[in-house]
């Protein structure tokens, strides 16, 4: 087969080279210079580190894959840095399904590459990136995109292959040929995407970990309601306040914040968050914690601005709260995902027919030719949790919406009730109201453990969790 050299790391080219700067560059480029910065310099004092936590995990994925891909080879790619405006960049996150498979969170070298070599005995796995650049070179202070006058030191091979446990490479020797198996292949992103529906011990921890500082960060916005009321678009210090937290405590956050006040509620992927946050309104709010692992929190609370629910928010606000602890009360080894969201909108339908919103009762609306209750909750009940806040998408339906529940399983149940500021059907009273409710799941030998249940969840909970934050 023919193969090709394939460089894919960022060039040695200068910034300016490569984004058409160089008008503005006052960047010394003189031999005599040159000579001098690359100069006396200490020697660096580079301490290898003890395998990460993550590292006998990966490698026991690698296995899987290993086993799957027998003799042939596979190669999975960190991915690039992506442009956000002319010569700057967005932070860059590594593909999950690479973080997965070397234990590399938020420190992975961007165009990193995953190669897995076959052998007769299986494979011999290399990760393959650019090492840092020797100080008698330019790079280390001309190239703004991989120097170490601009980003800071970047590890050494030795470094990396300590501290993942993995054999490593310059990326400059990798090779790749037409017949590799990549992430662009159906046949691997849906192997490991179904290779993640169970978690393993250090994932469920990671993402305990996570739901632990996603509670933090839901403290901090509610003891911050004082100043957020008094911003003109209140919705954006709510998102400022959880993402301190979130850098704080982890990388960033899983997913952008939904800060949702008043009819904006019922817009289900409200990420605008320009509105303001006033008193008497309800405030939905959707955020998770992404640690340094990648692991991801997915939380939702809806909370009465006020500190009080009216009656009305709270009769809304606790129907949902009984479809979420009926889909709740079902899990466990062996029944199908999507039995989860059925029991969840048996409770939606209850609760529409019984405030007579539907055009007949519960049993009528829940038959598949009808669904009139999903006029108010469009959304479903669920979805897997884990690097990715919608994790595991390519794995096949048969193994995720209609596949079996599994012990190691993380999802999230999340109903809600959505009354759009104009639909004719419901009451004036209800109009304008929006309610979810979002915990993460862990499935358990004999049930589910609710990761997120130290989050204050019942309508009674919820006015002292604001009360006592907002003292």
């Amino acid at each position: 087969m023919d193969t090709s050299t394939s460089h894919s790391a960022q060039p040695t080219a200068t910034r300016e080279e490569v984004t058409g700067t160089a008008n503005r560059s006052t960047t010394p480029s003189s031999t005599a210079f040159q000579d001098y910065i690359g100069s006396k310099w200490a020697e660096r004092a580079d301490q290898l580190p003890p395998a990460r936590e993550s590292a006998p995990y990966a490698r026991r994925r690698r296995d899987r894959v290993s086993e799957r891909f027998a003799g042939r080879r596979v190669v999975v790619r960190a991915g690039s840095l992506a442009v956000r405006s002319n010569d700057t960049d967005f932070p860059f996150r590594a593909h999950s399904a690479f973080s997965h498979l070397t234990g590399w969170g938020s420190d992975a070298e961007p165009d990193s590459v995953l190669v897995f070599e076959p052998t007769a005995s299986g494979h011999d796995v290399t990760l393959y990136f650019r090492e840092r650049a020797d100080r008698t070179s330019s790079e280390f202070y001309a190239n703004p995109a991989i120097g170490e006058f601009w980003i800071g030191p970047r590890p050494s091979l030795a470094q990396v292959a300590a501290d993942l446990d993995i054999a490593t490479a310059h990326i400059d020797e990798l090779t790749t040929t037409d017949d590799d198996v990549t992430l662009d292949s159906s046949e691997l992103a849906e192997f490991l995407s179904e290779l993640r529906l169970v978690k393993d011990d250090y994932e469920v921890a990671q993402l305990q970990a996570a739901v632990d500082a996603t509670a933090r960060g839901f403290d901090d916005v509610i003891a911050d309601f004082p100043r957020i009321v008094r911003e003109p678009r209140g919705e954006r210090a709510v998102e400022g306040a959880f993402y301190t937290r979130a850098r704080l405590d982890g990388n960033a956050v899983g997913y952008d914040t939904i800060a949702a006040s008043g009819p904006h509620a019922c817009v289900l992927h409200w990420t605008r968050n320009d509105g303001p946050v006033v008193p008497g309104d309800l405030m939905l709010m959707d955020a998770g914690v992404e640690l340094d692992s990648l692991y991801t929190a997915d939380i939702t609370r809806t909370l009465p601005v006020s500190g009080t629910f009216t009656d009305v928010q709270r009769r809304v606000y606790e129907a949902v709260r009984e479809a979420a602890d009926a889909a709740l009360a079902i899990v466990r080894p062996g029944i199908v995902f999507r039995d989860v969201h059925a029991e969840a909108m048996r409770v939606i339908a209850e609760k529409t027919a019984e405030w007579g919103l539907l055009p007949g009762s519960a049993e009528e609306s829940l038959r598949p030719e009808n669904q009139f209750h999903r006029r108010y909750m469009v959304h479903g009940t669920s979805h897997h949790l884990g690097l990715d806040v919608h994790d595991c998408a390519q794995a096949r339906r048969e193994m995720y919406h209609d596949g079996e529940v599994a012990e190691g399983m993380v999802f999230t149940i999340e109903p809600g009730l959505y009354f759009q500021p104009d639909d004719l059907t419901v009451p004036e009273e209800l109009r304008g109201i929006g309610v979810r409710i979002e915990d993460d799941i862990l499935v358990t030998a004999d049930g589910a453990v609710n990761l997120s249940s130290a989050i204050p969840r019942t309508a009674d909970e919820v006015e002292a969790w604001i009360a006592r934050q907002t003292a």
